[in-house]
């Protein structure tokens, strides 16, 4: 994920995907740039959210 670079960054990021319905679960690891996301909630909406929050989010499947 580009532009988290801070422990405020990391709240803004998991507070903004916490609220998009269907996620029952996030976890942000500011080293590595990655949020992990649990439950039903669309690729898009995540996307959506992480991007109003101010950061861009390179998905990846796996």
């Amino acid at each position: 994920m580009a532009g988290m670079t801070c422990q405020s960054c990391a709240t803004k990021v998991t507070d903004a995907v916490s609220g998009v319905p269907g996620v029952t679960g996030v976890s942000v690891d500011l080293r590595a740039g990655r949020v992990t996301v649990g439950g039903p909630a669309s690729e898009q909406a995540i996307a959506a959210a992480v991007t109003a929050a101010g950061y861009h989010l390179e998905t990846s499947k796996g």
